[in-house]
């Protein structure tokens, strides 16, 4: 079977949202316009609506009043599954060969459920390390209790969430994942088999020739969700950190909304907040940065830092989770180990612009061959192993080895 015979029900965590798993979502439906693939898409919204064109069949489904934000942007639908009846009908008339989900969300329950009923092949994607969201937030709620208790019950809560999370992941073929180390710790945990996706960017519209600036301040600049998880308390550290250090002229960029923005606007003396942008908006609010600063730990991948590179805009972030594997060391940015490497690493672009311009060219050139399509290809590829697979082939044997926590 070849990937044009190929035909997929996708059923995405988000895709109205605005999230690295909500563009992926986005960029597949649109390799799959791209290429005329068979493609039934079935997402979570704000009303229950079918559009169809082709071989593309777009299906939003409303959540409940009793839905409840898991994030300010997220919600998770208790009654979801009140959709499987339709869905499944829809299903059966759309034949998919593959029913992909891409977590534990109120659409991937509903498309594990009906990969069962219907019999049909299921993969899943790993996209978010929700078992260090969860030990972050609990953190956070937990502040009052002594420093050494707190320090105990953290990673408790981490182990905790992400053995319940592996369970919930043993019952797809075959796991996709966005890079090395979560690979090697999904096919120990689930002994499943388990294959790369990592995430495209487009580099037509993320573009240096964007560049156009009135004032020739320093700007350092944060894309995402303004939420703990993201670790976004840094960036009021690291202020402090750079100004007490003697470095005046400069200023912050932050794009994207969270409940952590408050917070933020009422500590950060140099910032400004441009809310959420789309499209050529976003663009250049990226390529107008001299410094991309990205301080999250729980990030499987890292789509704004390949948008960031692809605006020849170096990076720095953090050397936990998915974009330390993005940034190539002292040539187009910097893995930090902690706050101190954050200020330094700035503070070298700052004080030689020499390196700061090199940088900008080799980022550059580092995302040309960065295609979605290259992405999709391979996902395609895995599709067509999962089917070729037995059960016992999709499995790999278990390993005594520990790997530690992403």
């Amino acid at each position: 079977m070849t990937s044009r015979q190929l035909k997929v029900a996708f059923f995405p965590d988000t895709y109205l949202e605005v999230d690295g798993v909500a563009n992926t979502a986005r960029q597949f439906e649109a390799y799959a316009r791209r290429h005329d693939l068979p493609l039934t898409l079935v997402y979570g919204g704000y009303q229950d609506k079918i559009v169809s064109d082709g071989n593309f069949t777009l299906v939003e489904r409303k959540r409940s009043r009793v839905a409840f934000g898991v994030d300010k942007k997220h919600d998770f639908d208790l009654l979801f599954l009140r959709h499987s009846g339709d869905i499944a009908e829809l299903l059966r008339r759309a034949k998919p060969d593959i029913i992909h989900i891409t977590g534990p969300s109120d659409v991937g329950i509903l498309g594990v459920l009906l990969a069962h009923q219907l019999r049909i092949p299921l993969v899943a994607s790993w996209h978010t390390n929700l078992h260090q969201y969860a030990e972050q937030r609990a953190m956070a709620l937990l502040h009052f209790l002594p420093a050494g208790m707190r320090d105990s019950l953290g990673p408790r809560i981490r182990d905790w969430s992400f053995h319940a999370i592996a369970r919930y992941y043993r019952i797809p073929r075959v796991l996709l994942a966005p890079n090395r180390e979560l690979e090697e710790l999904l096919a120990q945990h689930t002994a499943k088999r388990c294959f790369p996706m990592g995430r495209g960017v487009d580099t037509t519209l993320f573009d240096p020739r964007r560049r156009h600036r009135s004032s020739e301040t320093f700007t350092l600049g944060y894309v995402g969700r303004l939420t703990v998880e993201k670790s976004v308390e840094l960036l009021w550290d690291l202020e402090k950190l750079l100004q007490g250090a003697g470095l005046s002229d400069f200023r912050m960029l932050i794009v994207g909304q969270g409940s952590s923005e408050p917070w933020l606007r009422e500590r950060l003396k140099t910032a400004e907040f441009a809310g959420v942008l789309h499209g050529e908006e976003l663009a250049t609010a990226y390529a107008n940065m001299d410094v991309f600063v990205f301080p999250s730990q729980t990030d499987t991948f890292g789509n704004v830092v390949l948008e960031a590179l692809a605006s020849g805009v170096p990076a720095v972030v953090s050397n936990c989770g998915g974009p330390q594997f993005i940034v190539r060391e002292g040539q187009t940015g910097f893995v930090a180990r902690g706050l101190a490497d954050f200020a330094e690493s700035i503070r070298k672009l700052h004080g030689d612009r020499q390196l700061l311009e090199r940088m900008r060219i080799a980022a550059r050139q580092q995302v040309l061959s960065c295609s979605w399509d290259s992405i999709f290809d391979g996902v395609y590829q895995a599709y067509e192993e999962a089917l070729n697979m037995s059960a016992p082939q999709a499995r790999v044997p278990l390993s005594h080895r520990q790997v530690s926590m992403i």
